[in-house]
């Protein structure tokens, strides 16, 4: 028993050490966890003698995950992109699999172990490629688009392969369609339970678990009904999978989706890991090492072929031929549900380990490459097709057509902030000029009429291009602060009379751009509750002449008052920000304290960078108490600084030390 805890516990130290590494390179989880498994496989450290026996309870991580899918499953989404998702989707889905499982005969491979190669290769990383479109903020284009329906036809396909595959271990034609057709009459059995269920008896049990206002009576009721859901379905003999997707569907248009989806993201993501975690155990390092050559030829043929197919599958349905290459080039990986479904062929022996092992190489390999291969993609195109990049105004055209306008403002950035920004000055006929790096938002801008221009604005060239010397104001709306910082630093020292108004939704930050030469720093959170405390004290029947007052009071003051705030149980604080955020603090001064009869400016402890907000006495409230003030046994002085300074502070008023 000891030793199988310290193997977990080994485990969950590699795993964790995997995915802060993986993280640090830009590569996704899911590798983490499968270098995890492959490095506490049975050829390394060999954590477990028996890693199949993980299986069923890492299983559990699919259930969930299917779960999650149903719950974002939308009908009117699927209808709305029908002709994308059953014709692209379709399209791609049945051309790669044909096309591969005819590869797949060639080399010598059975019916049912061809079919299910050519399923795997089909489909493609949902996570990676969703993640990274999101993160470089394409995601709602329409190029991004058509990747997106692709693998919203795949995630669909996923549910049936599941069910598929235990069947294609049947030997024998007719065994294998009467199997088929007991599945069916099953399935559709399944599905009238689950959704006679979900209509009229899931939605009264949330209804009253929710009134119950218990969060762990909510999070075990969505276990159980995940878990109740997959356990019919695998007691009708067909995948828990099936189930668990149906009844996320059955939920995901409720009242209570984005909860159910928040409560079971922990034990998703922790299971998925363990599952993952599982098939890396299965890698076998010796048949990898004798078989390197297939598996490097095998990730250039696949990525290459399925370029190809997803190309083809776009120009059968219309997409124009550089939107088709350059969701080819986004999904020509292997997905997550590649090493799911190889996992349970290789369980039912469809798939000799072998096989799997060179699949589950080839698939890691596929997924490293697919953050750089969704970041060129559109490049790659563009070559292919012969067109040239998106043209944006070179810097001598913009200077040209410029070149009269003066007295503007200059906007960096023109994401929502800035966009909103650019309508309020277009209403007061304010002249401004906008620099962007996101080519997309500038080509669809420039085409709106919009004087937006693509640039690096880190680059003195683009500065003076938008007429910098003769403008009044440099507006930094872009919420990226090393980038704000190193522009604030340029322009001062290339104007310094120019004045730069800031945006940051960090106030532990402002110092700093003032230091680097902003003339004011907005904060946001700050500025939205000065803007709140308006409106109240205009409600609470206070002259507005007094309000605007105390709003320039706190402007002129970099919000002075506002800063610091008591942290609860409740606050997430990262470690980054704990040295940079102010926390306020109550110390309660007790008879035996050491600060008891001491005057604060004896006390001094406005030197370790701790202010004093007010000190409590009696139930009186003293703002700003003078320094000669000494404090008494019973007073609470009220203090406001960093965190770790708080606890100083602290400290050495109650010891001494």
């Amino acid at each position: 028993m000891h030793g199988i805890f310290a193997n977990i516990v080994i485990l969950m130290a590699v795993a964790v050490v995997s995915v802060w590494l993986f993280k640090r390179i830009n590569l996704p989880p899911i590798l983490a966890y499968l270098f995890c498994g492959i490095l506490a496989g049975p050829d390394l450290l060999a954590l477990f003698e028996h890693p199949e026996d993980m299986q069923t309870f890492a299983e559990l991580g699919i259930v969930f995950l299917l779960f999650s899918l149903g719950l974002e499953f939308s009908l009117p989404k699927m209808i709305a992109m029908r002709q994308m998702v059953f014709g692209v989707g379709v399209g791609q889905m049945l051309l790669t699999t044909l096309v591969f499982m005819g590869i797949s005969l060639m080399l010598g491979l059975g019916l049912s172990a061809a079919i299910i190669v050519g399923s795997i290769v089909a489909l493609s990383s949902t996570a990676i490629v969703i993640k990274q479109t999101n993160d470089m903020g394409i995601l709602n284009t329409t190029r991004a688009q058509m990747a997106v329906s692709i693998l919203l036809f795949q995630d669909l396909a996923v549910v049936p392969l599941l069910i598929v595959v235990p069947l294609l271990a049947i030997d024998g034609g007719q065994s294998l369609s009467v199997a088929i057709g007991l599945s069916i009459i099953k399935g559709v059995m399944v599905v009238l339970i689950l959704m006679s269920v979900g209509k009229w008896i899931l939605p009264r049990v949330f209804t009253e678990v929710a009134q119950t206002r218990t969060d762990e009576l909510f999070v075990l009721t969505t276990i159980l009904v995940a878990l109740m859901a997959a356990g019919l379905t695998y007691t009708f003999g067909l995948s828990m999978a099936l189930g668990a997707f149906l009844a996320g569907m059955m939920l995901g248009e409720s009242q209570y989706k984005y909860q159910l989806e928040a409560d079971i993201r922990p034990f998703r993501d922790i299971l998925m890991g363990l599952f993952f975690i599982t098939i890396g155990m299965r890698l076998n390092i010796p048949d990898l090492l004798t078989q390197w050559h297939w598996a490097l030829i095998g990730l250039v043929g696949m990525l290459l072929i399925k370029v190809i197919l997803i190309r083809i599958a776009g120009g059968l349905f219309g997409v124009p031929k550089e939107d088709a290459w350059a969701a080819g080039f986004k999904l020509c990986q292997m997905g997550e549900f590649s090493f799911v479904i190889a996992a349970l062929a290789v369980d039912h022996g469809i798939l000799s380990t072998q096989v799997g092992s060179l699949i589950l190489s080839i698939g890691i390999l596929s997924m490293a490459m697919t953050p750089w291969l969704v970041t060129k993609s559109s490049d790659f195109a563009r070559r292919i097709v012969n067109e040239p990049a998106p043209k944006f105004e070179p810097n001598e055209a913009i200077s040209a057509r410029h070149q009269l306008i003066h007295d503007h403002v200059i906007i960096m950035g023109f994401g929502r902030v800035g966009q909103s920004v650019s309508r309020l000055l277009k209403s007061e006929a304010i002249p401004y000029l906008v620099v962007d790096a996101d080519p997309g938002r500038v080509q669809e801008s420039q085409s709106a009429g919009q004087p937006v221009y693509f640039g690096d604005v880190r680059h003195k060239d683009i500065l003076k291009a938008v007429g910098i010397e003769r403008a009044k104001l440099v507006l930094i709306t872009f919420d990226e602060h090393n980038k704000a910082m190193a522009v604030i630093q340029l322009i001062s020292s290339l104007y310094p009379d120019l004045p730069i108004v800031v945006r940051t939704r960090k106030d532990y930050r402002m110092s700093e751009l003032y230091s680097a030469g902003a003339s004011q720093v907005v904060p946001e959170i700050l500025e939205g509750s000065l803007m709140l405390v308006s409106q109240v004290l205009h409600l609470s029947g206070i002259p507005m002449s007094r309000i605007l007052k105390r709003v320039r009071k706190e402007r002129k003051g970099h919000y002075g008052n506002m800063h610091g705030f008591f942290p609860g149980e409740t606050t997430e604080l990262s470690y980054a920000k704990q040295d940079k955020l102010e926390f306020m603090h109550a110390v309660v001064i007790a008879p035996n304290a050491f600060a008891a009869q001491k005057s604060l400016l004896e006390l001094d402890i406005q030197r370790s960078g701790i202010k004093i907000k007010g000190l409590r006495r009696d139930n009186i409230e003293i703002e700003s108490p003078l320094p000669e003030t000494i404090l008494k046994s019973g007073d609470v002085l009220v203090i406001v600084g960093k965190p770790r300074r708080v606890e100083r502070a602290e400290r050495y008023l109650l010891e001494g030390h």
